[in-house]
């Protein structure tokens, strides 16, 4: 089974799925012992990579050359990749979504905003007229095979959100994403806009959105959650208290008796995992083995 039917039999389970945000191969290694999807969130990737915001610093190829490692890695895991606008252009669009699914991505996300873009829970943001998006969305759609697409608006004003949502769920997308929903009741409009369309979440601290649990979402019609950012605000604030608390002991590093602190064996014994969902590590040799 492709990649992208993969991710679609599992989106068409009972359930909301989970798709967590994962920022670089580190913190794929952890999310990869938790959860079977992982989202390439381009807040993630500009913060990790560029040191940026979400503002539309990200380059095609950095992205593509990412999602490569991740799949080298993480062979059985769902991989739904953040394009943002498709880079721009529509053939850019086309290009990358070509490159991406023979790399194994299982999906991407297509978003409707004009630049300069903005993170999906920030204020400024402003979108493409409906029929250009739409254009680019349907040669995307013509140019992925199984690809799962997801057709995402960035709209804030009632009525265009509405409009735009059922537009996008009448296409051959597979699902639909309004970004920054700031409202259980609004999620309810939506799913009734969209019908039978898988319908997608976006859930980040801090943002717009309310906070609800998969039960929740379950019960609201959600079938898909992506969770952008828990990795990297988790990381931000581990750091900052590692060093906080390695300066207030004079430069001296925790123990093992401080009680969960994570070592070199420990960090090693999770990277190696890396390598042997590939290739098993080999049974140990004695003196009697041929050979030696």
């Amino acid at each position: 089974m492709s990649y992208g039917n993969a991710l679609r039999e599992r989106i068409a389970r009972p359930g909301t799925t989970p798709l967590i945000g994962v920022y670089d191969m580190y913190s794929a290694s952890v999310t990869a012992g938790h959860y079977d999807g992982m989202f390439v969130s381009g807040f993630g990737f500009a913060a990790s990579y560029y040191g940026l915001p979400d503002i539309g610093f990200i380059a095609w190829p950095d992205m593509m050359a990412f999602v490569q490692r991740l799949r080298g890695a993480f062979p059985r895991h769902h991989l739904l990749v953040d394009i943002d606008d498709g880079y721009v252009d529509p053939e850019v669009a086309c290009h990358v979504v070509e490159g991406l699914e023979r790399t194994g991505a299982s999906g991407v996300i297509l978003e409707d905003q004009k630049r300069p873009r903005r993170c999906g829970h920030a204020d400024g943001k402003q979108v493409l007229p409906l029929a250009e998006y739409l254009e680019k969305l349907e040669m995307v759609l013509a140019t992925r095979k199984d690809l799962v697409v997801v057709a995402r608006t960035d709209a804030t004003e009632e009525a265009d959100i509405i409009e735009r949502a059922r537009a996008l769920a009448a296409t051959d997308a597979d699902v639909v994403l309004v970004d920054g929903v700031r409202s259980a009741e609004w999620i309810e409009r939506i799913r009734g806009v969209v019908g039978g369309k898988p319908l997608m979440f976006n859930q980040i601290a801090g943002g717009k959105s309310p906070r609800l649990s998969l039960g929740e979402l379950d019960e609201l019609g959600v079938d898909v959650a992506i969770y952008s950012t828990p990795c990297l605000f988790a990381a931000h604030r581990a750091m900052d208290t590692a060093l906080t608390e390695l300066r207030l002991a004079d430069g001296r590093l925790p123990g093992a008796e401080d009680g969960g602190a994570i070592g070199v064996a420990e960090s090693t014994r999770l990277l190696a995992g890396n390598i042997t969902r590939h290739h098993p590590v080999p049974a140990a040799r004695d003196s009697t083995d041929v050979g030696v």
